[in-house]
């Protein structure tokens, strides 16, 4: 039974996302979307270890990334285009698709036996870095506004080296927008973690 209510949630959530994104006008969405229905994009983890670290993780937190920068950018009155909260939010993490792999490792059961158990690792086949990534695989698809680039682009925060403080300061400065995207994913994350 448990089974079948995740499997529900989740064509539920790919649902949300795919109604989400459609309702988009801008040239090239359908063809963000027909790349995700591709990947494992619907089916990836957000993470291997940390946040979402299960089936439909990237999915599940990408809408919660969506739904905690609407509420932020409607606290602080920002005028943003809905078009835009949506591709920032849902679309910051795309580059996580064909990422993640599943591997098997030994591990000991409750009953003290060695098992296998399944686990996810990392096979990044396009090495270009995190928020660049995103903007990259986006842009083949669609054009984003400079603000949508500097949003995805630095979504990751000060978790970036630290020879681009100055660099994300400036560009939180001036597309608060970016800043907002930081914020909603962090709490995704380490509130909600999802």
């Amino acid at each position: 039974m448990l089974k079948y209510l995740i499997l529900e949630r989740s064509d539920y959530m790919k649902e949300k996302m795919i109604e989400l994104l459609s309702s988009i006008n801008r040239d090239g969405i359908k063809d963000v979307l027909n790349f995700m229905e591709k990947s494992d994009f619907y089916t990836a983890p957000a993470s291997t270890r940390f946040h979402g670290a299960y089936e439909g993780g990237l999915l599940e937190h990408s809408l919660k990334v969506y739904e905690i920068l609407k509420k932020k950018i409607a606290d602080h009155e920002m005028d943003v285009p809905e078009d835009t909260v949506k591709i920032v939010a849902l679309l910051h993490d795309i580059c996580k698709s064909n990422f993640y792999k599943v591997d098997y490792r030994n591990a000991k059961n409750e009953r003290g036996d060695w098992e296998k158990v399944p686990y996810y690792t990392i096979d990044d086949t396009i090495p270009y870095g995190h928020g660049e990534k995103s903007v990259m695989m986006i842009t083949e698809y669609m054009k984003l506004t400079n603000e949508e680039k500097y949003a995805i682009r630095w979504h990751m925060g000060f978790t970036e080296p630290k020879e681009v403080y100055s660099t994300i300061g400036a560009a939180y400065k001036k597309y608060p927008l970016a800043l907002m995207l930081f914020e909603a994913d962090l709490e995704a994350t380490y509130i909600y973690g999802i």
